[in-house]
């Protein structure tokens, strides 16, 4: 596939997004390095929309931390060795209950190449759509720019940052679970969702 065309559209609409926070040779520079880890065979014919949504929420973070654009909600970032499976359902969670009062970001210390289709059947199940869904590697800016970091599994391959909330939950592996015990897990992960959108004092979900 010639990516060239698509790039350079791609860098099109992020520097009119960007426009006055960052020059267009700091988007091309992201852009770039953003292809490298993202570029796995199950995703290469996805890859365009997959890398924009990555450059994105990675420009996004940086300008967060630098402060060159304000927050509106608090920072929520999970994160757990594949980014296959538990963070991706908690992300999903949280999205869905906070009902905007939260912005989620999700990551892997060591991405897998997709995403395990039995979080995705069982989150389908729960009206979440998870196929659009990829691994996302761990980058430095999005534990920055985060107010609670929560880990799942990947123990001390998240950085530690001063002024973050930094919190860990024992959550089961879905990985090589039938669709039963990724219920129970998912079941889980939203009780724990829930006391955390309490806790951060935004929409209580119902």
């Amino acid at each position: 596939m010639d990516l060239a065309n698509p790039v350079e559209h791609m860098i099109g609409e992020l520097e009119r997004e960007f426009h006055g926070v960052f020059s267009i040779e700091t988007i091309r520079q992201y852009v770039m390095e953003s292809a490298q880890p993202i570029d796995r065979p199950r995703i290469h014919d996805f890859l365009p929309l997959l890398l924009y949504r990555f450059t994105r929420e990675r420009l996004k973070a940086v300008a967060q931390v630098q402060g060159r654009i304000a927050k509106d909600v608090p920072e929520v970032l999970f994160v757990c060795v594949h980014n296959a499976g538990r963070s991706q359902m908690a992300a999903a969670l949280l999205d869905r209950l906070a009902e905007g009062h939260v912005h989620v970001r999700s990551a892997g210390s060591t991405p897998a190449d997709e995403i395990n289709p039995a979080v995705v059947q069982v989150m389908a199940e729960r009206g979440l759509d998870l196929s659009k869904e990829f691994p996302k590697p761990l980058t430095d800016e999005v534990v920055r720019a985060a107010d609670v970091v929560i880990t799942m599994g990947c123990g001390d391959a998240c950085p530690i940052y001063p002024g973050k909330r930094y919190m860990d939950w024992d959550v089961e592996d879905p990985a090589g679970k039938n669709q039963a015990e990724v219920q129970r897990i998912a079941a889980d992960i939203e009780h724990r969702v829930r006391a955390l959108i309490r806790e951060l004092s935004v929409v209580p979900a119902q």
